[in-house]
């Protein structure tokens, strides 16, 4: 759950930048919030697979 909460602190960031009209910087922040978003979907994902073979 650690991924997805910096992946929404990057959320928060980028949205706050762009109402302030640094395009640059909210387009940084956007980008890691995407991939940081890619990342714990494909943790999540695989976590669903192996915890089936668990039981």
């Amino acid at each position: 759950m650690d991924l997805l909460r910096w992946t929404l602190i990057f959320l928060v960031f980028a949205l706050i930048a762009a109402v302030f009209g640094f395009s640059g910087i909210a387009a940084n922040f956007a980008y890691i919030g995407k991939v940081l978003f890619f990342i714990f979907l494909v943790l999540f994902v695989i976590s669903l697979l192996f915890g089936r073979r668990g039981n």
